[in-house]
């Protein structure tokens, strides 16, 4: 795999550092996710896919010099707490850049490692909110709303700070030397959203939000619910798709509004809608499925792995638990990812195999542990 023999330490966190880790490991990073102390051996991470678990106590002294010394011999360490919070521990970029100059020091914040809300607490609400992008996100006469936590948390967070990795792990091959990486939220949804900006002086989002071509307020890029209470997703922006669209639903596009008039759009939507409630979301598949009008199904986590297309391209994967996922993109042709099929890992599941592989004797493995620095939970066996 691309990243075979890269050395990953990835302090535990919620959604965008565990999505981060996890896109390294699939791709063939070797990603030791470095856990607290939990009194079970759940975890809040549902992103451990290829991962291994350490529990260590930073709060210790002890604990952090164990993480300095795992750091030595790692190539990234993905690190998501508030700016500050590092360093008091002393483990600080300056500080572990000092003893490993080829380290990639990835910090993953909401509001980014300087600037007046550094050190604020927020979510992926409030890092849309103030990238601009929410301002945009909603439907006419109605609050801006966020579509769950996908584009601050996931998208410009965990995945922008992955390909952040990527670019410094490339850039590191010809100088030899490693970086700090200031991934923020914010500046993320913000990067993502480039488009917007552009668009605007093309037309396409200077109506208030709601009205626009890709904001829900063209009846051609928009979602119909049908007889059966599913729905399907129409895109026929281009006159050759909306064209065939109108062909679909049987209508004469003389009796309409032209497709781009504004005015026009609120009737031609009432107009879609009322066709689309007649058939059922399996029978406009049957009309549309071989027509290049856009138009496909709305489907529900429980279809989307039987999906013929998905089936076809095995785009969900199974782990030895039942439990499905969407498998790694992109494909690479020569070096694809490889993505575990095992559960996530225990919380302390690996401590001290990992330990082992880090350089740390047996003797010093057993006194961490007696002094409660690391903790070990290898899972009972089932009988």
């Amino acid at each position: 795999m691309a990243l075979r023999g890269v050395r990953v330490l990835e302090l535990a966190g919620l959604a965008p550092a565990p999505l981060c880790g996890q896109i390294l490991a699939d791709f063939g990073a070797q990603v030791v996710r470095v856990d607290r102390f939990l009194r079970t051996t759940l975890n809040a991470d549902v992103q451990g896919r290829g991962k291994r678990s350490l529990a260590l106590d930073l709060k210790q002294p002890r604990g952090a010099e164990t993480l300095a010394r795992l750091c030595q011999k790692a190539d990234v360490l993905i690190e998501p707490f508030r700016p500050g919070v590092m360093e008091k521990l002393s483990l600080g970029p300056d500080t572990l850049l000092k003893n490993n100059p080829k380290l990639i020091y990835a910090r993953l914040t909401g509001f980014g490692n300087s600037g007046a809300y550094s050190k604020m607490a927020g979510h992926d609400i409030n890092y849309l909110a103030v990238s601009g992008v929410l301002s945009r996100l909603g439907r006419k006469d109605e609050n801006p709303y966020a579509p769950v936590n996908l584009l601050a948390d996931f998208a410009g967070g965990g995945v922008m700070c992955a390909l952040g990795i990527i670019i410094a792990l490339y850039e590191r091959t010809k100088s030899g030397k490693g970086q700090v990486i200031d991934a923020s939220m914010v500046e993320g949804a913000a990067y993502l959203s480039s488009f917007l900006w552009k668009s605007q002086n093309l037309g396409l989002w200077n109506r208030p939000r709601g009205e626009n071509l890709l904001d829900s307020g063209a009846p051609f890029y928009e979602t119909y619910k049908t007889s059966d209470g599913k729905f399907v997703a129409v895109g026929a922006l281009e006159p050759q798709f909306y064209k065939q669209l109108i062909s679909g639903l049987g209508l004469d596009s003389h009796k309409l509004p032209d497709q781009y008039n504004f005015s026009g759009w609120p009737e031609m939507k009432k107009i879609f809608a009322d066709v689309f409630s007649q058939k059922t979301q399996a029978e406009w598949c049957q009309i549309f499925d071989n027509m290049d009008a856009c138009v496909t199904p709305v489907l529900s986590f429980d279809d989307v792995a039987v999906h013929p297309h998905n089936k076809d391209r095995g785009t969900f994967l199974k782990n030895d638990q039942e439990e499905i996922s969407p498998r790694p993109s992109p494909l690479l042709s020569r070096t694809p990812a490889t993505p575990s099929s095992k559960r996530d890992p225990f919380v302390g599941e690996h401590t001290e195999e990992i330990l082992l592989d880090y350089g740390f004797s047996k003797e010093e493995i057993a006194q961490l542990k007696s002094l409660k620095v690391i903790e070990s939970n290898k899972p009972k066996a089932n009988l």
